[in-house]
C-alpha cells in the first residue's frame, strides 16, 4: 500500500505518554458493541471463573449505546510527532477517509462531520466510559472520536496472522464505517431498538447487521481511495480480507473456547464480514451497504 500518497489528516490526537493515568475496571468503550478483543477476554474469563459467557457478554454489549459516563474526565491530546511514521501511517488513512465520505456525503447533499482519531497507550477515558487496549479499537458516538491502541495492530500480525499495512487501513475505516453511521442516524435507531428491546445480540441480530454495514462502508472508501490515489498493490486487498476473516465470531469463539456459540454473537462470522467488505469494495456505492434489510447476511 503506497499510503504516503496520502493526505494527512489534522484530526488526530495523541494521548499516549498519558497512557498509565485513569483508572477503574475495564468497560468496553464505543458505539459498535463489543470490541474484538473483548469477545475473546470476556469468554475466555467466563469459561474460568464459572460464569455465563452468554450473560456476561449480554450485560457488557449494554455499552453499545453510547451513554456518557458522568464519571470520564476526558484527557486532552496534542498532535503526533512529525518523525512518528507509525501516527503518520494513521493520518494518511484518516485524511483519506474524510476526504472519502466529504465526496460521498457532498454528493447526497449532506455534509460531514469529520471525526477525531486518539491515539492512547494501555487505557483511555471516552465520553462511553474507561477502556483498556485489551477492548481493541473502537468508536464512541458520544465524543464521535476513535480510539485506537496501535499495539493492536501487533496483535492482528502475531495472534491472528492479519499482517499488512492496507489490513491495519481496514481497521481503521471499519470504525470510521460506524462514525458514518452516526452521522446517518443509524446508532441513534440501534440505541432505540436496544431500548424497546429488539433482539441485538445473536447471529443476525442487529449488533450483527451494525458491524457488517461498518465492513461494507470501509470498502465503499476502498473503492474510492484506490480510484483517486491508485495506491494499492498486490497482495493489499487479500490483507484485508484477511483481517476480516480472522476476527469473524465464529473464528474467534474457536480459537478461545473450542466451540461457536451464534446466539452471542456481535460482529459476525469470518464468511460475512468478507463478504460485506467485498460487497462495499466492488461498487463503491454505500446503497449496497443495506445490511438491515438483507435477508441473508
Amino acid at each position: 500500500m503506497l499510503w504516503k500518497k496520502g493526505r494527512r489528516s489534522d484530526n488526530v490526537e495523541d494521548v499516549r505518554d498519558q497512557g498509565t493515568s485513569g483508572g477503574g475496571r475495564m468497560r468496553i468503550g464505543g458505539g459498535k458493541g463489543l470490541s474484538l478483543m473483548a469477545v475473546v477476554l470476556i469468554v475466555g474469563f467466563g469459561l474460568l471463573t464459572g460464569q455465563d459467557p452468554l450473560q456476561m457478554l449480554d450485560q457488557l454489549s449494554g455499552e453499545f449505546t453510547g451513554q456518557s459516563s458522568p464519571q470520564v474526565t476526558q484527557q486532552a491530546g496534542r498532535a503526533p510527532a512529525a518523525n512518528d511514521e507509525q501516527a503518520d501511517f494513521v493520518r494518511a488513512v484518516l485524511g483519506d477517509t474524510e476526504d472519502t465520505w466529504r465526496q460521498i456525503f457532498q454528493q447526497a447533499g449532506r455534509t460531514y462531520k469529520d471525526p477525531t482519531l486518539v491515539l492512547f497507550r494501555g487505557q483511555v477515558n471516552s465520553a462511553c466510559g474507561f477502556a483498556t487496549a485489551a477492548s481493541g479499537p473502537f468508536y464512541c458516538p458520544a465524543d464521535q472520536k476513535v480510539y485506537l491502541d496501535m499495539s493492536f495492530f501487533q496483535e492482528m500480525a502475531q495472534r491472528f496472522k492479519a499482517a499488512g499495512d492496507f489490513a491495519q487501513a481496514y481497521v481503521i475505516a471499519h470504525e470510521v464505517g460506524h462514525h458514518v453511521q452516526t452521522l446517518l442516524g443509524v446508532s441513534s435507531k440501534m440505541q432505540m431498538a436496544r431500548q424497546q428491546g429488539k433482539r441485538m445480540e445473536g447471529d443476525g441480530g442487529l449488533l450483527v447487521r451494525q458491524e457488517l454495514q461498518a465492513d461494507c462502508l470501509a470498502g465503499v472508501w476502498a473503492n474510492h481511495a484506490q480510484k483517486r490515489l491508485d495506491w494499492l498493490e498486490p497482495g493489499d486487498i487479500d490483507e484485508a480480507l484477511n483481517a476480516a476473516n480472522a476476527i469473524g465470531d465464529d473464528r474467534l469463539q474457536q480459537q478461545s473456547q473450542g466451540r461457536v456459540v451464534p446466539d452471542s454473537f456481535t460482529h459476525g462470522t469470518s464468511a460475512q464480514r468478507v463478504k460485506w467488505f467485498k460487497t462495499g469494495f466492488a461498487q463503491g456505492n454505500i446503497n449496497q451497504c443495506d445490511t438491515f434489510s438483507a435477508a441473508r447476511l
